[in-house]
């Protein structure tokens, strides 16, 4: 069965959508305990982006309100540790000037460096 790629715009338009919700989530969290909102965005970043692409979603919530998910080479849910790998390889994608993430735009299969290092593609439901 062939996929249908998600292309580079999707997937930014996802990501604001997740930084929306992490920070909300995070800014509630830093108000009603007096702990500054950036110690509760990082940690539940990090969560956030390692679980949920495992669950049954096969994505955050941004890419999920899009129709999107991730899967593995073999068109299934990737696993934890491709999870992990992916989330700390967009490390990567960034301090290489964006370029690991600008990747999506001009591969075959829409892969950033990310999904390329962790064997991973961002496809349509």
């Amino acid at each position: 069965m062939e996929h249908r790629y998600a292309g580079f715009w999707m997937r930014v338009l996802a990501l604001i959508i997740d930084g929306v919700i992490i920070g909300a989530i995070s800014y509630l969290l830093g108000a009603l305990s007096g702990v500054e909102d950036y110690v509760f965005s990082s940690i539940l970043g990090l969560l956030y982006y390692i679980i949920m692409p495992v669950t049954n979603l096969q994505a955050t919530l941004g890419k999920s309100v899009l129709g999107l998910k991730i899967i593995d080479l073999e068109g299934e849910k990737i696993s934890v540790g491709q999870s992990i790998g992916r989330y700390f390889s967009q490390i990567l994608s960034a301090i290489i000037l964006l370029i690991g993430y600008m990747m999506v735009g001009w591969t075959k299969r829409k892969q950033g460096l990310h999904d390329k290092l962790a064997s991973t593609y961002v496809i349509y439901k």
